[in-house]
């Protein structure tokens, strides 16, 4: 397949598929797949080890100087590393889910993530997910993608993906907590999850992952 190496911008509110779908396009194409969630998780993870106040900025961006987020392919599922530390599940616990909007809401910690995750995107041939994407981190991608679902669907998906986990949250906390999570993410000052003008929604409510795999490629072969 000779399309030119591009970036590709997937943003949403959690639990819409983003990572998932993310991870596949990337396969289909060789191109690297950089989780930023899992960026903003691992800095979570690493304040609440160290007892920190999560909406103390200064002390939160001091920690970053020296905290290294490192990824690894793996058939199942990327390997999420935090100081040569690998975190994969520990960052998916619920404490640090209900936690990482507080840290994501920190200009200073967004402004030190962003610069790395510009970085790894610099040479093209990415397919980077998260709320900020196509809006802040890589605003000249050749294609941004916006997938939306049901908070029904999401909490269903969560409560699917956490028994997996051996994770037991009853559904109607779940819906909640994705409700607060999607109230936080959009109302944040610094970067909030919005839709970029030139991004194509996708609502994968009733879609099957490799419909929304497939969806996503055709869109990428166009702009390839």
């Amino acid at each position: 397949m000779n399309l030119k190496k591009i970036q590709v911008a997937i943003d949403g509110p959690a639990s819409a598929g983003k990572s998932t779908v993310a991870k596949l396009v990337a396969n289909n194409f060789s191109y690297v797949y950089c989780d930023t969630g899992a960026m903003y998780r691992s800095i979570t993870l690493k304040a609440m080890r160290l007892g920190y106040n999560l909406s103390d900025e200064i002390r939160v961006v001091e920690m970053l100087k020296d905290t290294d987020i490192s990824f690894e392919p793996n058939a199942e599922q990327q390997k999420v590393f935090l100081d040569g530390q690998e975190v994969t599940n520990e960052i998916r616990q619920e404490d640090v889910t209900n936690s990482v909007s507080e840290i994501a809401s920190l200009s200073g910690v967004r402004s030190d993530l962003v610069k790395r995750q510009q970085q790894i995107a610099s040479n093209g041939g990415i397919v980077m997910d998260g709320r900020d994407i196509g809006t802040t981190v890589l605003p000249n991608a050749e294609v941004k993608i916006f997938l939306i679902a049901s908070v029904q669907e999401r909490a269903e998906r969560r409560l699917k993906d956490n028994a997996e986990k051996n994770i037991h949250v009853p559904l109607d906390q779940l819906k909640k907590e994705i409700e607060d999570r999607d109230y936080k993410d959009s109302h944040r000052q610094i970067s909030p999850l919005v839709k970029a003008d030139d991004a194509i929604e996708i609502d994968t409510t009733s879609m099957s992952i490799s419909d929304v795999v497939n969806e996503i490629s055709k869109i990428i072969k166009n702009n390839g």
